[in-house]
């Protein structure tokens, strides 16, 4: 049972609209993440995190330091490592030397990788348009509108915060 059907055993008045709203986030986000996960498993023998990491680096072509990619994937820098080392064995990224910093590797895209991330790439823009085909292109566009609104707001909390 998800997190929105365990609160509808509870009557509306005992909570907020805000808190209902935000289950109810969670929950779709959790049925999307969950059917990507799926079928990047199913059809690719990919996990999402090795498919996000291989993202980041499709954005930046020249490749990226490990640091970097820990931090634009919000992860740790041993998590990042452990990835890597997986998709190096697979010979979808490597790693090259930074000039100038001995201890420093620059991870990147192979052309194996490169070519096979186009197609899970493809296929995942599939997943999550099918996800959103219940809303027509203008309810769409309201959605990220106001959670657009939502975001910024949070945004501003997060660095009022001490």
């Amino acid at each position: 049972m998800d997190k929105e059907a365990r609160l509808a055993g509870a009557t509306a008045a005992e909570h907020p609209q805000s808190l209902r709203l935000w289950l109810r986030l969670l929950t779709c986000t959790q049925l999307v993440e969950t059917r990507i996960r799926g079928e990047l498993r199913d059809g690719f023998a990919m996990t999402l995190p090795r498919f996000d990491l291989m993202a980041q680096l499709e954005r930046a072509p020249g490749g990226l330091k490990m640091n970097e990619l820990s931090r634009r994937m919000m992860v740790t820098g041993g998590n990042v490592t452990g990835i890597t080392d997986q998709l190096v064995q697979e010979d979808l990224v490597e790693r090259v030397q930074v000039p100038g910093d001995r201890r420093a590797y620059c991870v990147r895209l192979t052309p194996k990788g490169r070519n096979e991330f186009a197609g899970m790439a493809q296929a995942h823009e599939a997943w999550v348009v099918d996800a959103f085909e219940a809303l027509s292109e203008r309810e769409q566009e309201t959605l990220h509108r106001l959670l657009g609104k939502v975001k910024q707001h949070s945004q501003t909390r997060i660095k009022e915060t001490p």
